[in-house]
């Protein structure tokens, strides 16, 4: 009796929401003449829903790959030979060409790095858009054209009407991009993938897109992520963060721990890395922008133990030998170095 009263009067703590997106072991080679790339190589993610998680690091990381694994648009000859991306609950690598088309500007949307080439050069604006919701919603022409000069006015484009009737060559660098941003969110999809949103655009607009993506993913309720290079953005922009080295993850939290109480020596040389405004790097009493010696591993052939071991200064002689596996170290915050008691396997 008294211990059903107490469970009776126990709290109930809620469970933690299902991610909307889960990346289990994900492994995408490329088959090269050379051999095999193993540009994506055992990746571990997810987005819970209504966040951002940030995917940083060098080029060659594997961050465009992974975010256009989710979408199954990785070109030959890359292919998927392992793992899991669950979205809702289903595994994405398992259903069929055509249920991907149904999910593809649906569900999951994608802003691409490059607006000019993202973009037909021989459809005008209007017809680009439109054909997204004729496919996916079955609306006629009239209710496309609204439906996207609706999309078009959200994004900040002025006289969205004529812009439909225009060419993508017409318009200037931002305003693809914010075209690009529109054709995302035609169908008010539960995940958007931003990658290198802000690459191709001068400082200025820069700003102006990251704040439009901000405003919009708060005010849609939509989950996103953002790949990029730049730790700036994603200390505007993510609540998570997740760090990619030569096709692995080396630690994921949120992005105050990310930044306050990085663990993993490259994600610390990425933010030493960064240009500080209380330094001066010009004039008599410059001090040198601090850069990570050396560079990435050939993939082809991947270094043995820890990829980043021949650019880290706390290596030691088990680094160059024990490939460290993702351990979670606190609550949210997981990483893979042997110096941080991960544990190592031979590779």
């Amino acid at each position: 009796m008294l211990s059903t009263l107490a469970s009776a009067s126990s709290p109930v703590t809620a469970a933690p929401p299902a991610p909307l997106l889960e990346v289990r072991d994900l492994r995408v080679h490329f088959f090269v003449r050379e051999g095999v790339v193993r540009a994506v190589d055992g990746v571990d993610f997810r987005v819970n829903p209504g966040e951002t998680l940030g995917i940083v690091g060098e080029s060659g990381s594997g961050k465009t790959v992974s975010s256009m694994s989710i979408m199954r648009l990785v070109p030959p000859p890359a292919r998927n030979v392992g793992g899991q991306i669950l979205f809702e609950g289903e595994d994405l690598l398992a259903k069929t060409p055509d249920e991907m088309e149904a999910l593809r500007g649906r569900r999951i949307a994608m802003i691409f790095q490059n607006p000019a080439t993202s973009l037909n050069p021989i459809y005008s604006i209007g017809a680009q858009l439109g054909e997204i919701l004729r496919w996916h919603l079955k609306l006629s022409r009239a209710e496309a054209d609204a439906r996207v000069v609706e999309l078009l006015t959200l994004v900040g484009i002025s006289d969205p009407a004529t812009r439909l009737r225009q060419f993508p060559h017409e318009l200037s660098g931002g305003m693809k991009q914010r075209v690009g941003i529109a054709r995302a969110l035609l169908c008010n999809p539960s995940l958007v993938l931003a990658d290198e949103p802000t690459t191709a655009l001068d400082v200025t607009i820069q700003a102006q897109i990251l704040e439009l993506l901000a405003d919009l993913q708060a005010r849609l309720k939509m989950s996103m992520v953002l790949v990029t290079h730049d730790m700036g953005v994603v200390a505007r922009m993510a609540h998570r963060i997740t760090v990619m080295y030569a096709g692995r993850v080396c630690e994921s939290a949120d992005a105050a721990t990310i930044f306050n109480a990085p663990q993993h020596p490259y994600t610390r040389a990425l933010l030493e890395s960064m240009p500080r405004i209380d330094q001066s790097y010009t004039g008599t009493k410059r001090q040198p922008l601090p850069t990570i010696a050396g560079r990435p591993p050939n993939l082809l052939n991947p270094p043995p133990g820890c990829r980043f071991h021949d650019r880290c200064p706390e290596a030691s002689a088990e680094c160059r030998r024990l490939l460290p596996l993702e351990t979670t170290i606190a609550p949210g915050h997981s990483v893979s170095c042997l110096k941080r008691g991960s544990e190592g396997i031979a590779a």
